[in-house]
């Protein structure tokens, strides 16, 4: 029987369909609401006899014991990546029964996985090509992956969610035409519809989305996509793969195929942190490598053909105030044909993404040109009454998207739509391109074809409706039992609950005290967001192996915000050291490696070099006023700012702060780390500041606060509000 919730649903999005299309329309969205239906029930039924989604008790392997298992055992499949894809192989295979191996390069998710735009959509773009040309595939590949966002959502809840986007309408005869289009996508998911769209007032849209820009505004119209975690999502998928049995390790490289009598049967692997090579054997080899397809290809077959085109995309992370907390942006047409999203995600506003050619490595960077469009695009939308600034960028990084050419077909000259499952003749199977949201279907179809190859005589995939790591007993309230029963604040509740799900407590109850009176414990390791030092030890049992895994793809906090990365760095190795025992050279070097990745990859020397390069652009008036400033602070006039310059003034200042807190403030200044500031690097981000390409300084708040105590005494009276 259908719940009464869908039914509820069918009847709202059918009425909307009767009055879009004719009662014709409403017919066939009910009917395909029913089927969904039952087809859901026929899946629970089978999972439930299965006991696959029964919520596993035993604890993780250490990774020790994976790479061990890996060296010494033999497996039915080895799939080579730990993305999205890779992990969805060994999720898949592994329920099926098969013995499973998977081996990551670096970390998992830490490639395209990581970097995405958050959504799990089923396209709308592509379902317009698909009614515009009549084109029968395209509209399967937008059908499947519906399904696939509305099945994201129901076995990772805790991850995932519905999020509204809107659509502004600038001129009269869109708003019909894009209403059309997106009722559209609602009525082709049909059962798999989340919530219905609508049209929006000028007025109301304002009200929504007060940032708006509101000239010649005609209206808006709001449909609904999902939303999630992306690089907690897939190492929650390799998790719920390790729970049913995968042997699964990160830092591990694959260097050579090793074949037996032509036949590709397993790999030589160099784990990556120690330099130790071994052999992993298998029955069945998957290359799932994302944009690096083409080099795992040309070890099976150095004279194979390309097949990867490889196409980078910028995002950047902004304040909150540049969204509402609960509301993304469409802008379907930019100035140079792509598509803009404008997302609230994480507590911050998440804006991508580009397009644009580029080579396959490792540590791909943005651009200042790419980070430059972005604003632009973003102020077109905006109101006039936000001033978009180059400062207002918290990081920027990019993702490499895998377009792929079809080694099966005639003519590879031309990119295919989807994604490609290849077999080779030595029997290695290849999946290449598709897009997170169908990383499901895609892993289903992949394994189908190396059960096949390798003739594993195993049934069909029963990952549909399989739930993932920390579904299983969670709730939306589960957050205010973690306040109650164990004294974290709300916000580290919130977040616990919504990262974690049900392992949220395994979490909580490794968290250190505070001293508190409240919180009782979950020591935050920055004061800004809602981590805790006992995430970083549940990391590493979840197998994070350097300072990048936790930063990154544990806690996201360098794609959010790269000076915040910078400043929780230390406490994240100070606890990884205890963890994993690493002495003072191992920790100088993991912090060294880290600051590699924030400087290159998250958009930290991006951020510095257009603050320095901004010319000086004063009037006499106001140099003379940050030269009295920079002079206050230069105790003994020596012709530069110290450390115990800026420790005297915040003591004088009633100021208590910690000596890394104090070395953070000259950092923001001292451009040749000479460990002073002189005055031209002041004036510099002064300027800096008021061009905007700066947001906000400490250090020149507190130059400016201790110039004003000295000028005016100690004790400065402050203005109103007395009586």
């Amino acid at each position: 029987m259908a719940s009464s919730w869908t039914w509820k649903k069918a009847i709202k999005v059918g009425a909307a369909a009767a009055t879009a299309g004719g009662g014709g329309c409403a017919l066939l969205y009910l009917t395909s609401v029913y089927n969904s239906d039952r087809k859901k029930e026929q899946v629970q039924q089978q999972l439930a006899a299965s006991g696959l989604n029964k919520r596993p008790s035993k604890p993780l392997p250490t990774r020790a014991d994976q790479l061990n298992s890996l060296a010494n055992e033999q497996f039915d499949v080895l799939i080579i990546g730990g993305g999205a894809t890779g992990s969805g192989c060994a999720l898949d295979a592994a329920s099926r029964g098969l013995k499973t191996a998977m081996v990551e390069y670096d970390d998992f998710s830490s490639g395209t996985s990581s970097r995405s735009t958050k959504l799990i959509h089923g396209g709308v773009r592509y379902l317009q090509k698909a009614i515009m040309n009549l084109d029968i595939e395209q509209y399967k590949m937008v059908k499947e992956a519906l399904h696939e966002r509305a099945n994201l959502l129901e076995i990772a809840p805790h991850l995932s969610f519905p999020l509204p986007i809107m659509l502004p309408v600038y001129k009269w005869w869109q708003l019909p035409y894009f209403w059309a289009g997106i009722k559209a996508y609602d009525l082709v998911s049909g059962g798999d519809c989340l919530k219905s769209s609508y049209i929006l007032s000028k007025s109301r849209a304002l009200e929504l989305f007060p940032m708006l820009k509101k000239n010649e505004l005609k209206g808006a119209i709001v449909y609904y996509d999902g939303m999630h975690n992306d690089a907690r999502m897939n190492i929650s998928i390799a998790i719920s793969a390790v729970r049913l049995g995968a042997s699964v390790a990160n830092h591990v490289k694959v260097v050579d195929l090793i074949k037996t009598d032509g036949i590709v049967s397993g790999a030589k692997v160099r784990n990556q942190l120690t330099g130790e090579e071994f052999s992993i054997k298998a029955k069945s080899v998957i290359n799932a490598t994302g944009p690096f397809t083409d080099s795992i290809r040309k070890m099976d077959d150095g004279q194979t053909r390309d097949i990867v085109c490889p196409s980078a995309g910028i995002h950047i992370m902004l304040p909150d105030y540049y969204s509402p907390s609960n509301m993304g942006l469409l802008d379907p047409a930019t100035s140079d044909g792509r598509v803009i999203f404008f997302l609230p995600w994480q507590g911050l506003t998440i804006a991508g993404t580009t397009d644009t050619p580029c080579p396959v490595t490792n540590s791909p960077g943005p651009s200042e040109s790419d980070i430059q469009f972005i604003l632009s695009e973003v102020k077109n939308y905006l109101t006039p009454d936000i001033d978009v600034r180059r400062g207002d960028v918290l990081s920027a990084w990019a993702g490499i998207r895998p377009l792929v050419k079809d080694p099966n077909a005639g003519d590879t000259a031309s990119l295919v739509r989807n994604h490609v499952v290849h077999v080779s003749d030595s029997k290695m199977v290849t999946i290449a391109g598709g897009k997170w949201t169908t990383y499901r279907a895609m892993a289903a179809e992949t394994v189908d074809e190396a059960v096949e190859a390798a003739q594993l005589g195993v049934g069909p995939s029963m990952t549909d409706g399989l739930l993932l790591e920390g579904a299983h007993n969670w709730a939306p309230t589960m957050f205010i039992r973690l306040v109650q029963d164990l004294g974290v604040d709300t916000a580290v509740a919130q977040h616990l609950s919504d990262t974690y799900g049900d392992r949220a407590f395994s979490v909580g109850k490794m968290a250190g005290l505070t001293g508190q009176r409240w919180p009782i414990v979950g020591r935050r390791i920055h004061q800004e967001f809602p981590y805790i030092d006992a995430e970083v030890r549940y990391a590493v049992k979840e197998y994070a192996a350097t300072a990048v895994d936790v930063i990154a793809r544990r806690l996201r906090l360098s794609f959010l915000n790269v000076q915040a990365a910078e400043e929780a760095l230390p406490i994240v190795v100070s606890i990884m050291a205890d963890e994993l025992g690493w002495d003072k050279e191992e920790q100088d070097k993991q912090t060294e490696d880290a600051m590699d990745f924030l400087r290159m990859q998250m958009g930290k020397d991006l951020n510095k070099a257009s603050r320095d390069n901004i010319p000086v652009s004063l009037t006499k008036a106001e140099i003379a006023e940050y030269v009295k400033r920079f002079n206050a602070l230069d105790d003994g006039k020596k012709g530069y700012i110290s450390i115990n310059d800026i420790r005297k003034s915040l003591k004088s200042q009633g100021e208590e702060v910690t000596g890394q807190q104090i070395h953070e403030l000259l950092n923001e200044l001292d451009a040749n780390h000479n460990g002073q500031v002189e005055v031209e690097e002041y004036l510099q981000m002064m300027s800096a500041i008021k061009s905007g390409t700066v947001s906000h300084s400490r250090f020149a708040k507190m130059a400016e606060m201790d110039y004003k105590a000295k000028k005016y005494g100690e004790h400065m009276e402050r203005s109103g509000g007395g009586v």
